[in-house]
């Protein structure tokens, strides 16, 4: 049974291209209509279609959407039967809740234990308490910021472990595998990250997302979402606040409320593993309008529903009480679990849990208190699970990566290709 480990040159690759990767901002953007929601994903999409090219596969390209693809041939032995087409893919842009410009990469070696300072914020190190992970990272080769942006490691280390897989595999042609479809998606942490994917263009059988974090990672389901949006008109009259009483209906004031009376064990701050959520993250508006959003999260869409009524439930307390008001609430689908998709064809699963205890990997099999864009591409006919990339603290200044989990992940993809051979072997 072959196995993989990369050699010192190919791991200082791997570290030099995600340093590269995340000195670009490719920040999203929520509130925009245009896709992609901003512009700027595009420049590192443009760099990853020069890498590609470089590499050898001249049909990569991004499309109008910043979609970058690229095809991998496959290189099997005369009578050996077809394998499936596989996807990988990863997303470009970061977090748009912290900021992402300007990130100055910080390369700690042979990390010794502890605390983490950050010379942007020293007052704020990256605490060993509680991101518990840094224990099994003692002796590592770490990737941190100075504390005033987030890394970008969510998803550029996926990035970078894709393009390192695929330029191994340019240098051991030896190494038999099937044809390989290649995606860089843009927009993918405002939920749009599958808006314009043509996944029957694109012709992968099954693929993988390398979106995940810590080593061993793999996610067969993630949350079913929607998102909420609840709208409160005054239809009465706004008054002078000095002159106000008997007579103001105060728009922000019953958004308040609204928040108020949500059910307090079903917030995120309250909630953990397979339990259900309602998210108040956007308030907007004043006395005479006002405009509340919630993102709606749980594992079942009959749990979706009753985070929903729960909403509901509260608008109808809160509009009871403020005759004077119109409210109205709108619910949005997002995406939907694909473990319900997964289950149908597990292979793609399966497959990948074989190849990471062949690399001697322990499985870490969890469902995504999230979504990734293999949420929407399962249902849109394209199994897609998530595999680890080894970054931690996402969304955050705190946030990590190890160079040595990201490495076990380039080496477990190589692994999951000669699985997929074996498996269809004639």
């Amino acid at each position: 049974m072959m196995t993989f480990k990369l050699e010192a040159h190919e791991k200082q690759a791997l570290l030099e291209r995600f340093l590269r990767y995340v000195r670009i901002d490719t920040e999203s953007d929520g509130t925009a209509t245009c896709s992609p929601s901003t512009e700027k994903q595009k420049d590192l999409g443009r760099l990853l279609v020069e890498e590609l090219k470089a590499l050898g596969h001249d049909d990569a390209a991004m499309d109008q959407w910043g979609y970058v693809t690229a095809t991998v041939p496959g290189n099997l032995p005369p009578g050996h039967s077809a394998v499936p087409v596989l996807g990988f893919l990863a997303h470009m842009d970061t977090y748009p809740g912290t900021p992402g410009g300007g990130v100055k990469p910080r390369v700690i070696r042979d990390y010794a234990g502890g605390d983490i300072p950050l010379p942007g914020t020293p007052e704020h190190p990256i605490s060993a308490a509680k991101h518990a992970n840094l224990a099994r990272c003692l002796g590592h080769t770490l990737v941190t910021t100075d504390g005033t942006t987030l890394l970008g490691a969510d998803d550029k280390d996926g990035i970078a472990v894709i393009m390192t897989m695929i330029a191994w595999l340019k240098e051991h042609p030896e190494c038999h595998h099937g044809t390989l479809r290649i995606g860089f998606t843009t927009d993918e942490e405002v939920a749009r990250g599958t808006e314009h994917f043509d996944v029957k263009a694109f012709g992968a059988a099954y693929a993988y997302t390398v979106d995940g974090g810590e080593l061993g990672e793999l996610e067969d389901e993630t949350f079913c979402a929607d998102s909420a949006t609840v709208t409160i008109t005054i239809t009465g009259y706004d008054a002078h606040p000095g002159q106000a009483k008997g007579s103001m209906i105060n728009a922000v004031r019953i958004a308040a409320e609204i928040i108020q009376s949500l059910p307090v064990d079903h917030l995120p701050e309250t909630t953990e593993k397979r339990e259900s959520f309602l998210h108040p993250n956007h308030i907007a508006g004043g006395v005479s309008h006002a405009e509340l959003k919630f993102l709606v999260r749980a594992f079942s869409e009959a749990e979706l529903a009753e985070r929903e009524s729960d909403l509901q439930a509260a608008v109808n307390r809160v509009s009871a009480r403020f005759p004077g008001c119109d409210i109205r609430m709108a619910v949005t689908p997002t995406y939907r679990n694909m473990g319900l998709k997964i289950a149908e064809d597990p292979k793609v699963r399966d497959y990948a849990l074989e190849a990471f205890h062949r690399q001697g990997v322990a499985p870490v099999q969890r469902a995504a208190r999230g979504g990734t864009d293999g949420s929407n591409l399962s249902f849109m006919g394209l199994l897609t699970p998530n595999l680890f990339g080894g970054a931690q603290g996402y969304h955050s200044v705190h946030e990590w990566v190890s160079l040595e989990w990201m490495t076990a992940s380039v080496e477990c993809c190589l692994q999951i290709l000669q699985v997929w051979v074996e498996k269809t072997r004639g």
